[in-house]
């Protein structure tokens, strides 16, 4: 057996991508994918157990780096005002990028269709706003923000940031609000929910 190399793995995932996005994941083929290649569906087997397992990659793995950098700007030891903001900055930045949106489109079109769409969540959005909640609790239990459920918090600053901006750009509209100045609007918004009295 050929030994899997991680090149190898990444051109897949580039060809797939490709795929994906030119004909959605049902009409998509694995079949498809080796002829983009120029290889062998066996070897696209021997990287991926089937369709599902590959798209799942494709679509988690094109976000995880730039979710990654945007997550390790949650500094609990910052000042809570500045580190929301620039947090804000980012994702409004991030998930008005053409990668995203069309990552988004997809999964919402096949998450209707299949378990598929349970698992992109999983592993996207709900996993990086789980994360959000844990920076939040813990800046509850410093008594910086009031006590609340931290994942309802971390959820209702998501639609703060998104809120006028995601939707319209989704239906192919300009957004409503600016998005260089919906990362101040939604943090000061829930800082005023959020933030425990003096």
């Amino acid at each position: 057996m050929r030994t899997k190399t991680d090149a190898k793995r990444q051109e897949i995932l580039a060809a797939a991508a490709e795929i994906f996005e030119e004909v959605g994941y049902q009409r998509a083929s694995m079949s498809a994918i080796s002829a983009r290649l120029g290889g062998s569906k066996a070897t696209l087997y021997g990287y991926f157990k089937s369709k599902e397992a590959l798209f799942a990659t494709v679509m988690t793995e094109a976000l995880e780096e730039k979710g990654g950098q945007m997550m390790a700007l949650l500094d609990e030891e910052g000042d809570v005002d500045t580190t929301l903001r620039g947090f804000g900055e980012r994702y409004v930045a991030f998930m008005t990028t053409p990668e995203l949106l069309s990552s988004i489109r997809i999964a919402v079109g096949e998450g209707v269709n299949s378990a598929l769409g349970a698992e992109l969540y999983e592993l996207g959005p709900r996993r990086a706003w789980v994360e959000v909640a844990d920076y939040l609790s813990r800046l509850m239990d410093r008594g910086i923000l009031i006590l609340a459920p931290p994942l309802r918090a971390s959820y209702h600053l998501k639609g703060l940031l998104e809120a006028g901006i995601l939707e319209p750009i989704l239906f192919g509209r300009d957004p409503v609000i600016d998005p260089a100045e919906a990362a101040d609007a939604a943090v000061d918004v829930f800082l005023r929910a959020y933030r425990a009295g003096p």
